[in-house]
């Protein structure tokens, strides 16, 4: 210790005996170096364990921060997937009356005005209807001529392939709709089949 210098210099300047100093009398460190190597080893290996951990602790957090992003990104664009299913039940019943009307507007035997003013509105709502289905992301599938795909339509019957090739949509008695790429209602089909004999 300083105090410990100081005073044996005092006692040199003073005159004062001493005695040699015994080297052997140094103050020994309680750890030797082979513990302290130990000692050194054993933190090195706590730093390198808590590195790695800090390491994943950061990964997991980002995999969290990018699945919640995904997960918020996601209820914004399908938040309104039950209520578009709900309108294309609408949008089928417009469509259907549509038909309907345009079928008595066109018969020569009933020319009536009215009904002809009818269908041109009912087709006026349907295709703003549409409008606002493609500004939303909801888009109405026209697989007919395609190949059937069972995550788009549902099979409901079979028809000879009369100039179409086996496997693909033929008719399409109910339309199936996406959401932002999504099947909200698989269209109902029907798929052509090879004509047995």
């Amino acid at each position: 210790s300083p105090c410990a210098f100081s005073t044996a210099a005092q006692q040199r300047s003073t005159g004062d005996e001493c005695g040699p100093e015994d080297p052997s009398e140094e103050p020994k460190h309680p750890l030797s170096d082979c513990a302290l190597e130990h000692k050194a080893i054993k933190l090195e290996e706590q730093v390198r364990d808590l590195t790695e951990r800090y390491r994943r602790a950061l990964a997991d957090s980002e995999n969290v921060r990018r699945r919640t992003q995904k997960f918020v990104e996601d209820a914004k664009l399908f938040g309104i997937q039950s209520f578009c299913r709900d309108l294309v039940e609408v949008a089928d019943i417009l469509e259907k009356t549509a038909e309907s009307a345009a079928g008595h507007a066109e018969e020569p035997s009933d020319p009536n005005p009215t009904l002809k003013k009818i269908y041109e509105g009912l087709s006026l709502i349907e295709a703003k209807l549409q409008s606002v289905f493609a500004k939303h992301g909801l888009q109405k599938m026209n697989p007919v001529g395609g190949r059937y795909d069972p995550y788009d339509h549902e099979i409901i019957c079979h028809v000879p392939a009369e100039g179409m090739q086996p496997g693909t949509v033929a008719l399409v008695t109910q339309d199936g709709y996406k959401l932002h790429g999504r099947t909200i209602r698989h269209a109902l089909v029907g798929v052509a089949v090879e004509a047995q004999e």
